[in-house]
């Protein structure tokens, strides 16, 4: 794995280097994808069905589109009885910490007749997409669909690619009814981005859309927002370790192929003051791809996006980190908690060298639904506040409007909207028809 010595110039190298893998770069596809877009808009479920025939080789009819409770019993026959032990012991620590989101309707009343509040509520219906076959991951169903279900979603229906056989994934199925998804249906690509989007004849169109997908879901997100509102548009994996001397070089190797292996887009960054550690990380980071299943993968993805870099000073690797600002951030230091508090920018920190960021992916109970591409300096992990919208509440009294409406007649004079205006002084015997 290569070793770079950290400097303005080899940062701003790396940053424009991942900038270039966001979905925001990939504009050949789009066409493609606006016309699938457009066909399902148009046309709804018969072109629907004639993508997922085309894309899945898969069969689906509204007679079919919808997973029965007896595949659903069927699946779970399928799956390993631990490995849905394991999922309940998940889904347990998921939903603790999510509860621990939920925010709660306010009213503040005053002594002067005024009244002001918020009141939340959950969205209505939720689409969560799931890619199907090799790239499946149960995991993933339930960081989507958990917290939509603690904010209260009525409606939430998982949309998937099936089979040639027109089966979905078992996992994925067992993962979704105990995660609590109301529906599953049998679509997938942007095809299912726009059906739930835009609503078929078989599926009614949902408030949002969450979940990630290859770059014609990515693009179709992106495109129906407007229509609907969207998680986000997720780039490739990435991880970070920011290490002193004091951390085990086999522990950062192991952690930076963690994330390597998803995909030959995904970044790997060990960012260092101590040469020793870069030098023996980098050896031990040889020794496992040899021996590793997805080897060509993580190698293609070291080549593309591996760096260790090696700072100066400690302050030096976290103006790296903050620029930066990687989806995963692991701190392995001699005292990580109080290297966090320097930390500005990372979508999830994994502190000490027991917290391997795999643990984030499946069990610990913080979602793994993470910005990606530097978009930690603005957005945050997924979250019941994704699932839920506020209205604002106001009631003043007649002696309460009286003391300000002066005020507000002013400020709408000044901005030359006399309606405006108008409206606060009809309720005191007077008119406001012109700004003077």
């Amino acid at each position: 794995m290569r070793i770079v010595p950290l400097t303005k110039e080899s940062k701003k190298n790396i940053l424009e280097d991942l900038l270039k893998r966001s979905p925001n770069n990939y504009d050949q596809y789009q066409e493609t994808v606006n016309g699938i877009l457009d066909d399902i808009k148009k046309n709804g479920d018969k072109a629907m069905f004639a993508y997922t025939e085309k894309f899945d080789r898969a069969k689906i009819t509204a007679d079919n589109l919808y997973v029965t409770e007896e595949e659903i019993k069927e699946a779970y026959d399928q799956v390993d009885d631990s490995l849905i032990e394991v999922m309940k012991k998940a889904i347990e620590n998921i939903r603790d910490f999510h509860q621990k989101q939920v925010r709660n309707t306010w009213i503040e009343t005053r002594e002067d007749g005024v009244i002001l509040g918020q009141r939340i509520t959950p969205l209505d219906s939720v689409g969560v997409y799931v890619p199907g076959g090799k790239a499946a991951y149960p995991s993933s169903v339930l960081m989507n669909i958990i917290p939509a279900h603690v904010a209260g979603v009525r409606r939430i229906v998982m949309a998937t690619p099936p089979g040639a056989d027109g089966k979905v994934t078992p996992a994925t199925l067992v993962a979704a009814n105990l995660a609590g998804a109301t529906e599953v249906v049998k679509v997938g690509g942007a095809q299912a981005i726009a059906a739930l989007a835009y609503g078929t004849e078989s599926i009614p169109k949902v408030d949002k859309i969450a979940g990630p997908g290859n770059i014609f879901v990515a693009l179709a997100k992106k495109t129906v927002y407007g229509h609907v509102s969207i998680d986000s548009v997720a780039g490739p994996s990435e991880i970070m370790i920011l290490a002193d001397e004091s951390a085990d070089p086999r522990y950062v190797a192991a952690d930076l192929l963690s994330q390597a292996e998803h995909d030959e887009l995904a970044s790997a960054i060990l960012v260092t003051t101590s040469k020793d550690l870069a030098e023996k990380v980098s050896a031990q980071v040889d020794d496992f791809v040899a021996r590793l299943s997805r080897k060509e993968i993580i190698s293609k993805s070291l080549e593309n996006y591996g760096y260790i870099l090696l700072a100066d000073t400690m302050e030096d690797a976290l103006d790296a980190v903050n620029e930066i600002a990687s989806e995963h951030l692991e701190i392995m230091t001699a005292n990580p908690f109080d290297t966090m508090t320097r930390v500005r920018n990372a979508g999830a920190m994994f502190l000490g060298p027991y917290s391997s960021e795999p643990l984030g992916d499946y069990f610990a109970g913080p979602n793994h639904v993470l910005p990606t591409n530097g978009t930690a300096k603005f957005f945050s992990p997924l979250s019941v506040d994704d699932f839920i919208k506020k209205s604002s509440i106001i009631s003043y009294s007649e002696e309460a409007l009286r003391e300000v409406h002066e005020d507000v007649i002013q400020f709408a004079k000044a901005e030359h909207l006399t309606a405006h205006a108008n409206s606060i002084a009809v309720r005191f015997g007077k008119e406001v028809m012109t700004e003077d």
